[in-house]
């Protein structure tokens, strides 16, 4: 089953914008335009994530966040609060209101898609474990499995997690910085040179296995996932 995302963004361009990336990479879209709509659909049919926009009509999205963590319907929804606010003390305010995690405006589609799916495992153990594959190899992230021609294939723990991570996104670059953030967690004491060699090892154990080279460095930019 899809997982279900409420866009609540008063911005019609940018809830459009959001919800074509988040339909395209597979997720179910409701769209509120105030906050008053917001809680209706929050409440009636609970979604599995709302992204929230912090300044909306009617009611705010801070005032939306704090009554969605107040009903028992809706109190373990993960919320990621979307802002133009950048000062420490307003992403702070949005955290203990309630919210999950916190995005400043301009942010990417592939950053916002990115905190959905870490949110989502965090909520949905079930979610993400759909089975993937690329040129043969496969991987299955329930059972932490990776196969080439049928035989598995011995990655390091954190090897396994870059290739399930670029494999959940083909074709998109990302610099050293966003894999540690999205890989390690944005709280990892880890230099990002640490990336360079956990992509080697990761490459050595598909060329060991007779499996193609999944993973491209893109000059200056950072890797991506060859299909």
């Amino acid at each position: 089953m899809k997982a279900k995302i409420l866009v609540v963004e008063d911005d019609r361009p940018v809830s459009s914008i959001i919800r074509y990336n988040l339909e395209r990479e597979g997720f179910a879209v409701d769209v509120a335009e105030d906050g008053e709509e917001a809680l209706r659909l929050a409440l009636d049919d609970p979604p599995d994530l709302i992204v929230l926009d912090w300044i909306l009509p009617m009611i705010s999205g801070l005032e939306v966040c704090r009554q969605v963590r107040r009903n028992l319907k809706s109190v373990n929804i993960p919320i990621i609060m979307v802002t133009a606010r950048t000062e420490e003390e307003d992403k702070l305010r949005g955290l203990d209101t309630g919210a999950d995690d916190y995005l400043t405006k301009p942010f990417s589609p592939a950053e916002l898609i990115a905190r959905v799916r870490a949110l989502l495992r965090r909520a949905r153990p079930d979610f993400g474990d759909e089975d993937m594959n690329c040129d043969g190899v496969a991987l299955s992230p329930a059972n932490r499995d990776v196969k080439f021609g049928g035989k598995s294939i011995q990655l390091h723990p954190k090897s396994f997690d870059l290739l399930a991570f670029l494999m959940a996104h083909p074709r998109r670059v990302y610099s050293r910085e966003q894999l540690l953030d999205y890989v390690w967690g944005r709280d990892a004491a880890v230099e990002p040179r640490a990336v360079d060699a956990q992509i080697r090892r990761l490459r050595r154990s598909l060329e060991i296995a007779g499996a193609p080279n999944l993973v491209r460095t893109v000059r200056s930019a950072g890797y991506s996932l060859d299909v």
